[in-house]
């Protein structure tokens, strides 16, 4: 077992250990009492933790028995029940505080919402809160979904600037193969490094009511540990295990962090935002950006790929090779006017200035 060491940590519990009957019994204690034993623990020694808790519409789903595969609203509807009787299930295995924290996708695109979110955290944490964060199932639409828990508990440690992110599966951890059909499958203690071939060792979803396989913690793990954060991936149906982490011993498998020298807006850019669109940009442009620390000029543009709006995050390309990404302060149908010209030249193209730059320097990040 690899020994690790911690003070602030995310740990994201799946539905298939809240709801082991898929939702038909609604909550359960089965599986989380060596959980929350674990938490307690944790924070009695002064440690802080964050819970990510998948759950809501299986917890629902009990109290709005159907005959047919519910619909969009419908589950919406379950998860507005189901939030009530998880934060319930969660908080009756504590003596503090549990707060509730929603949030979308939308939520962590916009700067100014997660600062917000990042200064919740701090001051709930303070005040010897446990936040259990969830997805907005309420109101969530596709666009504005993170889609599975698994990636949803890596953006909340890195909003909440935790250094360690716990992801709660159905297995022991990462296999050279697939466990459950081969019994020859090696279980990988340690990884340092996220390579090719540990992302093709990753499966497709393995639960019956949760929508994230070991792809996704994968994908979990990459953003956390390009960012600082170490990241486990444990059994979430053994007790054993929170024994151990307990003690500061993974039994599962231990992502390595890697030093990241980015700063927290930086880490925004990279691992919350998704690219609308890409700018593609001459040789000039690129000695400026790369060598000079500059912001992107109209006049260095070559090409614009994509619709994307003001506002919108975009890769920047030279040669065909990505070299950074940013936040755009133009739309695509207003580069492709003003691309090639100088920016003293902009309001004669488009009949006003919304900025002298592209992308400016703060919003830009270069690979």
């Amino acid at each position: 077992m690899q020994a690790f060491s911690w003070q602030r940590a995310v740990i994201k519990v799946g539905s298939s250990l809240i709801a082991p009957g898929g939702g038909n019994t609604g909550c359960s204690a089965q599986y989380l009492l060596a959980i929350a034993k674990f938490i307690t623990g944790a924070l009695a020694q002064g440690k802080e933790i964050i819970i990510v808790s998948s759950g809501s519409v299986a917890a629902g789903r009990s109290s709005m028995p159907l005959n047919h595969p519910p619909s969009i609203a419908e589950k919406q509807a379950m998860a507005a029940i189901g939030q009530t009787k998880m934060m319930q299930n969660w908080a009756r295995f504590f003596d503090q505080p549990c707060a509730q924290v929603l949030l979308t996708m939308d939520d962590l695109h916009d700067r100014e919402r997660y600062i917000n979110i990042q200064n919740t955290f701090r001051e709930l944490l303070r005040h010897h809160a446990i936040p259990i964060v969830n997805e907005n199932d309420t109101v969530a639409i596709n666009e504005l979904k993170v889609g599975d828990n698994d990636n949803l508990a890596a953006y909340t440690a890195l909003v909440a600037q935790a250094d360690t992110c716990i992801i709660c599966s159905d297995i022991d951890g990462l296999y050279d193969a697939d466990p459950r059909v081969n019994s020859d499958a090696i279980l990988i203690p340690l990884v340092t490094q996220i390579t090719p071939e540990i992302e093709a060792m990753a499966g497709g979803a393995g639960s019956a009511v949760g929508t994230g396989g070991m792809e996704t913690k994968i994908q979990a793990a990459q953003r956390c540990c390009a960012s600082g954060i170490q990241t486990l991936i444990v059994n979430g149906t053994d007790a054993d295990v929170f024994s151990h982490l307990g003690e500061g011993r993974c039994k599962g498998t231990l992502f390595a962090a890697q030093a990241s020298q980015q700063t927290a807006r930086a880490q925004w850019l990279t691992h919350t935002l998704n690219s609308r669109g890409q700018i593609h940009v001459d040789e000039g442009a690129r000695n400026a950006l790369v060598n000079k620390g500059a912001s992107l000029l109209p006049s260095g543009l070559v090409e614009i790929s994509q619709d994307f709006h003001t506002g919108d995050a975009v890769d920047v390309l030279y040669a065909g090779e990505i070299i950074g990404k940013g936040i755009a302060l133009f739309s695509s149908k207003e580069l492709y006017l003003i691309k090639g010209h100088h920016s003293d030249e902009i309001e004669a193209t488009l009949g006003y200035v919304p900025a002298s730059v592209v992308i400016h320097r703060d919003n830009l990040i270069i690979y």
